[in-house]
């Protein structure tokens, strides 16, 4: 199955629940306010976020006048393409350096231990050597749930017991990766909620250990968000951004969701590129996310 039909399936509820409405304004035969404001209701409907959803039209706006646009055939060509450009990439994610290290962060229940044990397998099936580095310590279910996926992909893991300092986690697997020619070391992290000053504080230092094991390799921060929780998972995030210089994100469950919108706004508010989605509950079911082919499945018919 190809990236356009994954994230066709996976966008289904989504595209149900608000953006058919969308794309049936498509028939409208008459371009005016009341037209603008179904579609801007609709997006807002969507789980877009009034702040993204005004910039959307704005742009749609001007783009329909300065190309003399009509229909709404066009116009909502206009929305998709918009869509489109809001949630390209400009900068690659950087794997640079061996080992690269991705630091897994976000608060407790969005599926942190499992997304890492899904990049650990694409790593893997791209040729990749891979380790795992259990840095939940406060949840003994954490290390031992890292542990059966490391087992089952028969990729190595670097753990400590309960209660053990995270940072030496993190410390000792750059460290072990580096002596022993590992490529990526992907590091789980315990879940935390954003308004608890010293387990940020924690996840800070954390961040510091990664970079200063790995000076000369690339450190990408992956906030994982839960699909599920739309807007809400902005507001999560600020303060994860702010502590552990996040750099991009991993989006879970988003094939279990109406709130597939909230890919945009997560996109333009917090200004940082979705990496990666989960659409799935299998091992295979995390794929790099793909804008045209998100934008194109928002408005494709069944």
């Amino acid at each position: 199955m190809g990236v356009f039909d994954v994230f066709g399936k996976s966008l289904k509820k989504t595209r149900d629940a608000m953006f058919g409405a969308i794309s049936g304004l498509a028939g409208a035969g008459q371009i005016d306010e009341a037209f603008y404001d179904d579609l801007e209701e609709h997006l807002i409907l969507a789980d877009v976020g009034v702040t993204t959803t005004e910039k959307i039209i704005t742009s749609v706006k001007a783009k329909a006048l300065r190309d003399h646009f009509n229909t709404g055939e066009q116009v909502i060509a206009l929305v998709k393409e918009t869509i489109k450009e809001m949630l390209e990439v400009e900068e690659p994610f950087n794997l640079s350096g061996t080992p690269c290290v991705l630091l897994m962060i976000g608060v407790n229940g969005v599926g942190k231990t499992t997304s890492a044990a899904k990049l650990a397998a694409l790593y893997k099936s791209q040729g990749k050597k891979v380790l795992l580095a259990a840095g939940d310590t406060f949840r003994a279910a954490a290390t031992e749930q890292l542990e059966i996926w490391a087992n089952r992909l028969e990729i190595d893991i670097v753990k400590k017991p309960e209660g053990s300092d995270p940072s030496a986690v993190i410390f000792d697997a750059v460290s072990m990766a580096t002596a022993q020619g590992y490529d990526i070391v992907i590091c789980d992290t315990a879940g935390r909620l954003h308004t608890k000053k010293n387990l940020m504080e924690e996840l800070n230092k954390i961040s510091r250990v990664a970079k200063k094991a790995a000076e000369t390799c690339s450190v990408e921060t992956l906030l994982v968000l839960d699909a599920v929780t739309g807007q809400n998972a902005i507001r999560q995030a600020t303060e994860f951004i702010d502590a552990a210089d996040a750099t991009g994100i991993v989006l879970t469950k988003l094939d279990g969701t109406a709130k597939g919108g909230s890919v945009i706004s997560i996109k333009d508010s917090l200004g940082l590129p979705v990496r990666f989605v989960t659409v799935g509950e299998s091992v295979d079911d995390l794929m790099a996310f793909d804008a045209e082919a998100f934008a194109e499945a928002l408005f494709m018919e069944e």
